[in-house]
């Protein structure tokens, strides 16, 4: 079991952080502006020199300067980041952005609802099922 989870957050997920929080276990929870950031955040690069590595990224491919396809292939493609856990959590319904994020081997993915009651029922079933029972590489296998 997880003592702390941190999820970086790759697009606006505002309202739904206070619906983390549980009971001894800690949310960390980081957002980035857009493709170029994410990428950044992840490889500890300027900015982000002293920010930890993600249990877990929530990623959504309607991203701008670079799509959620091109940051989930450039995750997958980097020896130090390819076993970080990436949900893929979007808009999309359409069978080509599934099939293409499948193919660069996300983990699941997930289309948002479109109310606030169901975004916030969602990001607490994604928040159970990761930090109770899914089985996150060790902390070394994600440096």
């Amino acid at each position: 079991m997880l003592a702390t989870c941190k999820e970086l957050i790759s697009n606006q997920f505002e309202a739904a952080f206070c619906t983390l929080k549980r009971g001894d276990i800690e949310h960390t929870l980081h957002h980035v502006e857009d493709g170029v950031h994410a990428m950044q955040f992840l490889r500890r690069q300027e900015p982000y020199f002293d920010v930890p590595r993600p249990d877990v990224v929530l990623l959504d491919l309607n991203m701008p300067r670079k799509d959620g396809h091109e940051v989930l292939e450039e995750i997958r493609s980097d020896v130090h980041l390819r076993r970080v856990p990436v949900m893929v959590l979007t808009t999309s319904e359409a069978a080509e952005d599934i099939d293409r994020a499948y193919d660069r081997a996300t983990n699941c993915y997930v289309t948002k609802p479109v109310d606030l009651g169901g975004f916030i029922e969602l990001m607490q079933a994604l928040s159970r099922f990761t930090l109770d029972w899914a089985e996150l590489p060790s902390a070394e296998g994600r440096q």
